[in-house]
């Protein structure tokens, strides 16, 4: 029996700044993916890393006063650390400036798209935004400036190579539109058809190597020009995996017949369902499978972005607050469509509500019953269903379905919703069974019964949370499940933020 493989990949940040949340939202979406597929029983290979060969980062350096390399080390290590703080799970992590495999890999896809005559050499004249590394039409721009960065953009004029871009236009239209590539949301997938519809034009792939300041790959056969930052970037998904240093894991993720899964935000659509693809099919190589659009962090309204100075640190936020709370907010606030708002307070707000107050304080309810009432000790097995307890068996028995389902339509709201199911189900069991009076009344057969029952909504929850909270599922795994015949003692699993 062939074992199902997904190769899930968030995009690679520019350095030119410290992380801050809009990337760990990406970063904990697409652990959550990889988390639940290997639960699933799956291959999973998860990719990160860091997009280090971009004039931003020539230009942060100079600004800093201190080397180009320097400062992308510095702030590449930080994207690096976050690994801990947001307990992600990664397989790779990739850095263009530094990996072995980056550079070999990026110098052969330029041979194979050269090798299918889609390169020329031309003169172009346009509107730069080095926050984008994009050039912009005028018609593209808000009064004139950067709809990303809110910036004026440059007026640049040199001679790069081009890609002939405008000839897969048919090509990526009968993919998307054919749903071979897969693009989620929906309202996504329209923006991307509706571009190509209103007709690609060839773009630039190349800088001179005097813009460049010498920083990126050089352009092969063309030491005047190093590669486009974006070609340079798209390039990890491949070279990550051996692409041009003849790599076996190259044949077994990207060349087999598993899912090749992109995680990417609203900015960064065109260049992942349009440029990447049409690249990908000139050099004669397998598409990804799916792309999974997100929508934007805010503060107070502006998008979280390190170039506008609008940043939250992730890390910080961790050491402030812990990793559940903040990997419980990005995956139960963020809606599917949307941008949404950061602040503190609704940070606060949530995990003491849901996971304090709510998640764990169920836990302890239902352990400290156990204990009082049964010593900690309950049966393995018990004769029949407690009446009471048959709503929370079903609503146990859709969940795992219900959690497929919505992160299939790549929904992690309606995922955490479809958690919380059995949360407010198992409070209202309690509510129904009332297991205080069947102790009182002696009737041991039935408390026995519903309180097997309790834990048992418990342990599944502690399963179906793992891809969520892993650390925190594991500790609700710990205490609803006996060692030894015999329940741990009920401890606290969320500390309280807020103002007690």
């Amino acid at each position: 029996m062939t074992i199902p493989r997904s190769y899930i990949t968030t995009t690679i940040p520019y350095v030119n700044a410290r992380p801050h949340l809009g990337f760990a939202l990406e970063l904990v979406q697409a652990d959550v993916l990889a988390r639940h597929r290997r639960r699933a029983g799956e291959e999973v290979r998860l990719l990160t890393g860091t997009d280090d060969n971009s004039l931003k980062n020539v230009l942060a350096a100079e600004a800093a006063g201190i080397g180009v390399a320097e400062l992308v080390d510095r702030n590449a290590a930080a994207f690096a650390a976050l690994g801990e703080p947001l307990g992600l799970s990664f397989d790779d992590f990739i850095r263009t400036s530094r990996d072995p495999r980056h550079r070999a890999g990026v110098e052969r896809l330029w041979q194979r798209c050269r090798a299918a005559g889609d390169f020329y050499r031309a003169h172009y004249q346009g509107l730069y935004c080095v926050g984008c590394e994009q050039f912009y039409d005028t018609a593209d721009l808000l009064d004139g400036r950067c709809p990303e960065h809110g910036t004026e953009p440059q007026r640049v004029a040199e001679e790069n190579w081009f890609f002939r871009l405008s000839r897969y236009a048919d090509a990526l239209h009968d993919l998307i539109a054919g749903g071979r590539l897969r693009i989620q949301p929906e309202q996504r997938r329209n923006e991307v058809l509706a571009l190509i519809a209103g007709g690609l034009r060839d773009f630039s792939v190349s800088r001179s190597r005097t813009r460049a300041r010498g920083w990126g790959i050089p352009v092969p056969g063309d030491a005047d020009q190093v590669v486009y930052v974006w070609w340079d970037a798209l390039g990890n998904y491949i070279t990550s995996l051996g692409y041009g240093t003849s790599g076996p894991d190259f044949g077994t993720w990207w060349a087999g017949d598993g899912r090749r899964i992109h995680l990417v935000g609203k900015g960064a659509l065109r260049f992942h369902a349009v440029y990447w693809p049409a690249m990908l099919l000139s050099a004669g190589l397998p598409l990804p499978t799916e792309i999974l659009v997100h929508d934007y962090l805010t503060v107070d309204g502006r998008k979280i972005s390190k170039s506008a100075g609008t940043t939250v640190d992730p890390a910080g936020l961790v050491a402030d607050y812990g990793t559940d709370a903040v990997r419980w907010w990005l995956l139960r606030e963020v809606p599917r469509i949307g941008d949404t708002d950061f602040t503190r307070d609704r940070l606060v707000a949530r995990a003491d509500a849901e996971l304090a107050g709510g998640l764990g304080n169920l836990a302890h309810r239902v352990v400290s019953m156990a204990h009082r009432y049964r010593a900690g000790r309950l049966p393995g097995a018990v004769p029949g269903r407690a009446p009471g307890t048959e709503p929370l068996a079903e609503v146990c028995r859709l969940v795992p379905g219900r959690v497929q389902s919505a992160l299939a339509a790549y929904d992690f709201r309606a995922a955490t919703t479809a958690l919380w199911s059995v949360v407010e189900e198992t409070n209202r069991c309690i509510e129904r069974t009332r297991p205080w009076e069947l102790a009182r009344d002696g009737d041991d057969g039935q408390l026995d019964a519903v309180l097997v029952a309790l834990t048992g909504a418990c342990r599944l929850l502690a399963g179906e949370l793992r891809p969520f909270l892993p650390s925190a599922a594991a500790s609700l795994a710990r205490q609803c499940t006996p060692v030894q015949g015999v329940l741990p003692p009920a401890a606290p699993l969320f500390p309280r933020l807020g103002p007690h």
